[in-house]
């Protein structure tokens, strides 16, 4: 097989991954907030009340046969379902892309780079799951972020133990509790301008920045700020939000971690390049 041919089965197989993902994701996004299982009941309308049948629920085909409506009242269906599954299915090929394209200076072993390659998909799923949930409800749930400790740890601390790499793990760790202090501090600064729930996700996107390096941690830290800062200015100028509006950051924490993953190391060097420090 060509690399091009195994580039492409890894987007697709990755992608059809993510598709799946992304159905699942939708579960998430609408029941955690509530406090619902995400397990139980079987989904159902919420306007009939019908269980959705197993044929009705492949993703993003069954929305389009359906055209978009509930098979029995016929009611629409938001197309955000699949847009959700279509987005998650994207975002996993690109992170199985990025993996694998030497872009970032992680192990090259290849049971290590299994082990990061599912760390990475597990963190964009989470991403994509607390972005939705957030901007719905300006809450970033303990019961998403809080298993991300565990999990992100464990990957992470298996691909060091495979690829014999523990400064990143040391590094990631550092990372972890770094850029939550900073956001603690944050917090406890300017009561009610950051919430608790950014927090607990500062430490998870810490880990995952400073374990592929400073520079990662650097960029993707500040490019949350960035980001949020220049959002919350244009909703200023356009009179859509006032200077003590709420506005939910967990998207904006997210957008720039994953900037600082792809983007991170390149430019961090480009900035020492500039100062002459490089």
């Amino acid at each position: 097989m060509t690399d091009v041919a195994s580039l492409s089965f890894l987007a697709g197989f990755s992608g059809l991954i993510g598709v799946l993902v992304g159905s699942f994701l939708n579960v998430v996004i609408h029941r955690v907030p509530a406090g619902l299982s995400v397990v139980r009941p079987r989904s159902s309308c919420p306007n009939c009340g019908s269980a959705i049948r197993s044929f009705d629920n492949v993703p993003v085909v069954s929305w389009l046969l359906l055209g978009g409506r509930c098979r029995d009242c016929r009611t629409p269906i938001s197309p955000r379902y699949p847009l959700v599954e279509l987005a998650t299915g994207l975002l996993f090929a690109v992170v199985a892309l990025w993996t694998v394209s030497g872009r970032q200076s992680m192990p090259a072993a290849d049971s290590a780079s299994i082990l990061l390659v599912l760390a990475f998909l597990y963190l964009m799923a989470i991403s994509v799951a607390l972005t939705m949930i957030d901007l719905d409800t300006h809450r970033l749930p303990n019961a998403v972020v809080l298993p991300a400790y565990p999990v992100m740890l464990t990957l992470l601390a298996a691909a060091s133990a495979l690829s014999g790499d523990w400064g990143a793990l040391l590094r990631g760790v550092s990372g972890m509790f770094a850029l939550a202090a900073v956001y603690l501090l944050l917090a406890l600064a300017v009561p009610g301008g950051m919430g608790f729930g950014d927090v607990k996700l500062a430490g998870v996107i810490g880990l995952a920045l400073a374990y592929l390096g400073w520079g990662p941690l650097a960029v993707g830290s500040f490019g949350a700020f960035l980001l949020g800062g220049s959002f919350a200015i244009v909703l200023v100028v356009t009179r859509r939000a006032g200077r003590r509006s709420g506005i939910p950051f967990g998207p904006w924490m997210v957008g720039g971690a994953w900037i600082g993953i792809f983007f991170g190391a390149g430019i961090w060097n480009s900035y020492l390049a500039l100062i002459g420090l490089a």
